[in-house]
């Protein structure tokens, strides 16, 4: 099987969505899919305003189509809502192929945060992108019980995973701190509230690790605290193992891999109880959820590490790539373009999600369409 996954989010943007898709391209030759990125690279580029740092292509719908012939997928998954995705969008309406997409991030509220735009334009926005896959994959049943509330149709769940493999405890530090640590990994932007986190009295530091527009406003305003750009690999994972406490103070975030990067580390969280925190961490004890974040993050100090590592070891990116493909499969399968006998792939896909059946790390022999 061939599948086209189209996003405008990509390399070198570092963030969830950018995380999720990479591994799921990944997991695909072990699920018998050969799997293709149409994103922004080899087109010309813009700076989106008030964030240079995303760039959105300028393309073109015919030069859009032409790579989609040129690879001639069984399958279309549009991952975001920029230039490629609607781009993509209008290219399978106009040659009536099926697609899935994917809901990643609380657009109506990051917009809101930024401009005088209500909240309901941007949704009835939204619903018009999402309106005719056949498919809209979310993370969470909050977010799915929200988007059901403002008309979203056809939702079917897509979970998070952790690469446990690089995300653990170890027994050295590279943060030579006063301690406790208090640390945020992600955007550093206004819709990230990533403020209400240093504007928090704390003993011992407060560390960030990211990049974006407000960094150098929040880092004028907070000397005290240490910003340490963007980290990735296994810096950022010693990072998060040298820290005491994940504080995680953004109210929109749809899910939040970070949280599961953090809690594999054996790093308890404190956030706000909002989606993401509260559906990630709910009945796990391995994070502390208040509405008064300063008392969230010295509590989290007493949460025991044990916790916070049995939650993680049930998030596997071998599980949501087995929902992910899974869904591409029955949509591709009920539209004509995967013979019925594909369906046996129902039970090579939960073989995989268990690591049951395959070859090394859990991954399955291939599979044949």
């Amino acid at each position: 099987m061939r599948v086209l996954v189209a996003t405008d989010a990509w390399r070198p943007q570092v963030n969830g969505v950018v995380r999720s898709l990479e591994q799921m391209i990944a997991a695909a030759p072990g699920l018998g899919i050969t799997a293709r990125t149409l994103t922004p690279e080899g087109f010309h580029q813009v700076g989106l305003p008030s964030y240079p740092d995303i760039r959105l292509a300028l393309a073109t719908r015919r030069a859009l189509a032409a790579r989609i012939a040129d690879f001639a997928p069984d399958h279309v998954h549009i991952a975001t809502e920029g230039p490629i995705g609607w781009l993509t969008r209008a290219a399978c309406l106009a040659e009536k192929r099926p697609f899935t997409t994917s809901y990643h991030t609380r657009f109506p509220q990051y917009v809101a945060a930024r401009w005088p735009i209500p909240e309901s334009w941007s949704y009835r926005l939204l619903r018009r992108f999402h309106g005719p896959a056949a498919a809209v994959m979310v993370s969470t049943g909050t977010v799915e019980e929200e988007l059901r509330q403002h008309g979203f149709e056809n939702l079917v769940r897509w979970g998070r995973g952790v690469d446990l493999s690089l995300f653990h405890p170890r027994s050295q530090s590279l943060l030579d701190l006063p301690r406790p640590i208090f640390l945020y990994v992600g955007r550093v932007a206004v819709e990230k509230n990533v403020e209400a986190f240093l504007s928090l009295t704390l003993p011992g530091s407060k560390v960030v690790v990211g990049d974006g527009p407000a960094r150098a406003d929040l880092a004028r305003a907070f000397p005290e605290a240490r910003f340490l750009g963007l980290k990735e690999g296994e810096e950022l994972a010693g990072i998060y193992a040298s820290s005491d406490v994940f504080v995680f103070p953004s109210l929109t975030d749809t899910f939040g891999i970070v949280l599961l990067e953090a809690a594999a580390s054996g790093l308890p969280v404190a956030a706000f109880p909002v989606q993401g925190p509260r559906d990630v961490f709910a009945g796990s004890g391995a994070a502390v959820l208040d509405e008064d974040l300063r008392r969230a993050a010295m509590q989290a100090l007493r949460v025991p590490r044990a916790a916070c590592l049995e939650l993680a070891a049930r998030h596997s990116w071998a599980a949501s790539a087995a929902q992910f493909y899974g869904h591409i499969r029955r949509v591709a399968r009920e539209a004509g373009y995967l013979p019925r006998e594909a369906e046996g792939s129902t039970a090579a896909l939960t073989a995989f999600a268990s690591g049951r059946g395959g070859e090394g790390r859990g991954l399955p022999r291939r599979l044949t369409a």
